[in-house]
């Protein structure tokens, strides 16, 4: 069983990414690395409802939830440096990336299905961003999960950009009605059962969850 986790602080996660970034400027980190910021917050609160024996399904930006789940800043920095920060695993933490676009999602809804097959007492937490969350293969598992209570919560961290380009462009939305979709709601209303957000349905453990990001991640520039 792996102890409770000890809960980072927005300070050191933002410390960490940073020293991720200069890696990479310096040239000792060589593939592909996306980081995190704006979203320390909102992650923090998150993460105080996940235990230790949860799974969590992540990204190819996966550093904050990696660190958040448990996993030592000095595991997840040699990982990067090997080259594998879009597709970080941890068997020990139950811990899952994948840098395909909503590559995780059936897998994470697998995990849910044999947990409560089994009747455990665990938790599927599955992190997607704005623009996984407008695929097919999201609203599949999502009704899914919903119409079988299962134990999953799939949280999309939203910063408006499928890469470079605004999501609502992609696919064609209206910006009022995106502005509607995304109301973001706190923790406490996040816990009430029958509360509705935007057009995905809450329920007491199937949930969708809708978290901002502020930035695509970090810019860094070299010092002239």
């Amino acid at each position: 069983m792996v102890n409770r986790f000890v809960l980072r602080t927005k300070k050191e996660l933002i410390a960490f990414e940073e020293e991720m970034g200069n890696l990479f400027l310096a040239a000792k980190i060589r593939a592909a690395v996306h980081l995190s910021r704006g979203n320390e917050e909102p992650l923090l609160e998150i993460f105080k409802e996940v235990n230790p024996e949860d799974w969590v399904f992540s990204t190819h930006r996966s550093h904050y939830h990696a660190l958040l789940k448990g996993i030592s800043p000095e595991w997840l920095k040699q990982e990067i440096l090997e080259g594998r920060s879009i597709s970080i695993h941890n068997k020990e933490h139950n811990f899952f990336s994948s840098a395909i676009v909503g590559g995780c999602l059936s897998i994470a809804l697998g995990v849910a299905v044999a947990i409560k097959r089994k009747n455990e007492n665990r938790h599927v937490w599955c992190f997607v961003g704005d623009m996984a969350a407008e695929t097919g293969i999201f609203y599949e598992c999502t009704k899914y999960a919903k119409n079988f209570n299962l134990p999953i919560t799939f949280v999309i961290e939203d910063n408006g950009l499928s890469v470079n380009t605004p999501t609502w462009e992609v696919w064609g939305i209206n910006t009022l009605s995106l502005q509607a979709i995304r109301k973001v709601y706190t923790l406490k209303e996040w816990h009430d059962k029958e509360m509705v957000m935007g057009r995905f349905c809450i329920t007491a453990t199937s949930v969708v969850f809708r978290i901002p990001v502020l930035e695509c991640g970090l810019n860094f520039k070299k010092e002239a």
